[in-house]
């Protein structure tokens, strides 16, 4: 006959036991809860820091496009009847192939890097544009135009200069040969520093009264700032140098200029200092490049 305290005994056991189970299960069940907690926290964390790194590095490397037409030295070339040199467009991440200044120095070489934002660049341009129009014309000079954007966060935030370049880069890849008065136009009534600049409507306007004839395209590639990436890039290579054809190591201002490969210093209002100086340069490179005189024979 079975004692009724072994019956006893053995259901208290019994339920100890299925007690003791149930806990162990409870707890592993919590245990591999906290782990997939953890390692979901470490996945997350990890996908974040990957998304801010990602945001950097987007941030910090701009896409490359192609250059304008007719700027593959990162410059405008206008020469004898306000012509622009042709050239095809730079490649997307192809280096900028310097122009070639002419060899027998009869024609004085013009270089001006300057930001249409930039009220000394305006002052030169103003000064000395109109004396140097009729040199251009016929052939004793040449003016290469360089763009670029290098007060783009002084404008009030419309970035002015970044749009106003990539609109001169528009006229020069469109209808190069109304450059050379659009580019004059941005600075006969420029703008001041600090305000916001022109607007986009405005710089159509200019680009119409410069004669261009594809305006439409034109029109279009300055509503999609088509080339204000290249604009970047461009001014990058002019502020990290060096300066191709001169001993001018890179840009520290928003203008440059160079006669001959030599930065004028003189004075931005004066159109009687600057002739002086290109006809100075001029003077040098034909003393430099003249045929020596021969020597009489004993």
């Amino acid at each position: 006959m079975t004692d009724p305290d072994d019956s006893r005994n053995s259901d208290v056991r019994a339920a100890a036991r299925e007690k003791a189970r149930q806990l162990r299960t409870t707890q592993q069940r919590r245990d591999r809860r906290n782990r997939l907690l953890l390692s979901g926290g470490i996945v997350l964390g990890v996908l974040a820091v990957v998304a801010i790194v990602a945001v950097v590095i987007v941030g910090a490397i701009r896409p490359t496009v192609p250059g304008p037409k007719n700027m593959a030295s990162d410059g405008v070339v206008v020469g004898s009847g306000l012509k622009v040199k042709t050239t095809t467009a730079l490649a997307a991440d192809a280096k900028p192939v310097a122009s070639t200044p002419d060899p027998a120095g009869s024609t004085v070489d013009i270089r001006i890097y300057a930001d249409y934002l930039c009220k000394l660049c305006g002052d030169f341009q103003r000064t000395n544009l109109e004396q140097l129009e009729p040199l251009v014309k016929n052939g004793a000079v040449t003016v290469e135009m360089h763009p670029v954007a290098i007060y783009t966060s002084h404008s009030a935030g419309t970035k002015y200069s970044l749009r106003a370049a990539n609109a001169a880069a528009c006229v020069a890849n469109y209808d190069p040969n109304a450059f050379w008065k659009f580019n004059a136009s941005l600075f006969e009534k420029q703008p001041a520093e600090g305000g916001p600049g022109l607007s986009d409507d405005t710089l159509k306007k200019r680009v119409d009264a410069a004669g261009a004839t594809r305006t439409s395209e034109i029109d279009s590639c300055i509503d999609e700032g088509r080339f204000k990436t290249w604009v970047t890039t461009a001014s990058d290579r002019a502020l990290s140098g060096p300066i191709p054809n001169s001993d001018v190591k890179k840009m520290t201002n928003a203008l440059l200029v160079l006669v001959n490969g030599k930065p004028y210093t003189g004075s931005l209002t004066s159109a009687d200092d600057f002739k002086a100086f290109v006809l100075q340069a001029q003077g040098d490179e034909y003393s430099s490049t003249a045929t020596p005189t021969p020597t009489p024979s004993p």
